[in-house]
């Protein structure tokens, strides 16, 4: 059996690996057109701002190591041109020497992955990207000893984390970003402290703009401001590299990417594809989408592998777990968010809290932004968000294991999770997650969200803040009355008649005011994540508090 591989890196060298470890006859060929097949692509960002000093870390394997572990025929700087399907056949091109031949196959598998999203701009051949190692090559010498600033187009997961790195460099760094908010996969108001660190550590946030036009050393922008740019980077986002399967007749789907089915097999007899160039299917909608991460397109390469080999084989669909570090933030997010499930018309609760990453009387405790989002009616976990100083990782990945696991929002509550002061709480934040969800899924409270607050006070509903009066002092929503908790009881004459919301810092002192209310026969409802998630909210995301 041969089996020709086009395209290395996560994807394609998986299903190489597994396929070998599966059958030790099979003929693998891997044609790769960059110069590196498999390298850490996730790690460019930071050998750019220097955190990776040695290059050669970022080369996980190389031809030789790969012929000589697993009897892998890889061939780099070699560019697949076109596909026969009916042949079974593969044209290739070694980009060195122009020089073409044709190359038989049993099996084929797709792994071109995607490539950068480059505008047609004047300039725009000045501006670098960041795909593979090559790419950072050029980067690194770009910056050299000279560059002093640098303007990054995009403000998503990698730009983000080339402003840090750039920064690390001394180099005045400046994002532009045609959306209002840094981190499109957060809503507004989770983006709203990432925007806040970056500016902190001196980067430059131009959002709700765009470069119309590069310079020799600067950017113009839509208003007309010019940027100094010695370096310009485009990180804008990716398409799937899907030309070469388009042309051979195959089949894509309707996001532009290569269409397979639970088995990764195209439209064509005996060829597969994986990874970032392939749609995969959406956990919460049941529809095909692109989630260009590194752990799909790994799982995919061991999986396409099981199914040429003749194993079986348990799909999976896609969740979209991703992170990312800003300076001393972490911002993370699984699933759908508010903004993605207000667009589809789709139901949902919301939860914001704001815990601590192990128990407060422990030293080193770093606070945290959590959201949860939640299917009223199923009680299944639509997504979550989180940002913070240490431990967000582990609780996003707590729940993207009970998306997966079927676990649902109220059932967070019953996880026994790991526990010493130093590492997390008795109540863990994600099991106050569930028994926020719990409440609201049987009704012992009722909530409100920061954006539905102007209305509600427009229409008459009364304001009640539950904090100490220092609190309110130092900063509160106009209109609001100010009742402190443990005075409410003797103060219920001071309240106005008629549906009340009620607020503290973070939502958990509200939520006990408003159950002493509500069973005092009043109408009330409490803002979720409280005074914090709606000041969070207010600024234009990106600009200064």
């Amino acid at each position: 059996m041969k089996v020709v591989i086009v395209g290395g890196v996560a994807g394609g060298m998986s299903a190489a690996t597994r396929l070998r470890r599966l059958d030790e006859t099979a003929h693998i060929v891997v044609f790769e057109r960059g110069g590196h097949v498999s390298f850490a692509n996730c790690g460019l960002p930071y050998y750019a701002g220097g955190v990776i000093e040695d290059r050669d870390a970022l080369l996980l394997q190389t031809p030789e190591s790969l012929a000589a572990r697993f009897g892998l025929d890889v061939r780099v700087r070699t560019e697949v041109t076109a596909i026969d399907p009916v042949a079974r056949t593969v044209t290739a091109r070694d980009v060195r020497t122009g020089a073409e031949f044709t190359e038989p196959y049993d099996s084929l598998v797709l792994s071109p992955g995607a490539s950068p999203i480059v505008p047609d701009i004047e300039g725009v051949e000045r501006a670098l990207v960041l795909r593979d190692v090559d790419d950072v090559d050029r980067l690194v010498a770009a910056v050299g000893d000279s560059a002093t600033s640098a303007v990054i187009v995009g403000a998503g997961f990698i730009g983000v984390e080339l402003a840090e790195n750039l920064r690390r460099r001394n180099l005045d760094v400046s994002v532009v970003e045609l959306a209002d908010q840094v981190l499109a996969p957060l809503d507004p108001e989770m983006a709203a402290p990432v925007a806040d660190e970056l500016r902190a550590n001196g980067v430059r946030l131009e959002l709700g703009t765009q470069v119309t036009s590069i310079g020799a050393a600067d950017v113009t922008l839509a208003d007309g401001r010019v940027l100094p740019a010695d370096v310009v980077v485009m990180a804008i986002g990716v398409r799937p590299e899907a030309g070469l399967a388009v042309a051979a007749g195959i089949a894509t789907g309707p996001r532009g990417g290569i269409a397979v089915d639970d088995r990764m097999r195209t439209s064509a007899e005996h060829v597969y594809a994986v990874g970032d160039a392939v749609e995969k299917i959406d956990a919460i909608s049941g529809q095909p989408g692109l989630v260009p991460l590194a752990n799909p397109a790994n799982r995919q390469g061991r999986l396409v592998a099981d199914v040429i080999a003749g194993l079986p084989v348990r799909p999976r669909r896609v969740v979209g777990t991703a992170i990312v570090g800003v300076f001393s933030l972490m911002a993370a997010a699984v699933g759908w968010n508010e903004k993605r499930l207000r667009a589809a018309g789709r139901p949902y609760r919301a939860i914001h809290t704001h815990p601590q990453s192990h128990a407060g009387y422990y030293p080193g405790a770093e606070g945290m932004s959590l959201k949860l989002l939640v299917d009223p009616e199923t009680d299944a976990i639509l997504g979550a968000q989180g940002v913070g100083g240490d431990g967000v990782d582990k609780r996003i990945d707590v729940i993207a294991t009970a998306m997966v696991g079927g676990i649902a929002a109220s059932e967070l509550a019953d996880l026994e999770l790991a526990y010493a002061p130093q590492f997390g709480s008795a109540k863990d934040p994600v099991n106050m997650l569930g028994y926020i969800a719990d409440n609201l899924r049987v009704g012992t409270a009722a909530t409100v969200q920061w954006h539905e607050l102007p209305d509600l006070l427009a229409a008459g509903v009364v304001l009640v803040d539950v904090r100490t009066p220092d609190e309110f002092a130092a900063g509160s929503i106009p209109g609001a009355v100010n009742v402190e908790l443990d005075e409410l009881r003797s103060r219920l004459h001071e309240l106005p008649d008629g549906e009340l919301v009620v607020h503290c810092q973070v939502g958990q002192r509200g939520h006990t005011a408003a159950r002493l209310l509500g069973q005092l026969g009043r109408s009330v409802r409490n803002l979720d994540g409280g005074y914090r998630t709606w000041q969070s909210a207010q600024v234009r995301v990106g600009e200064p508090v």
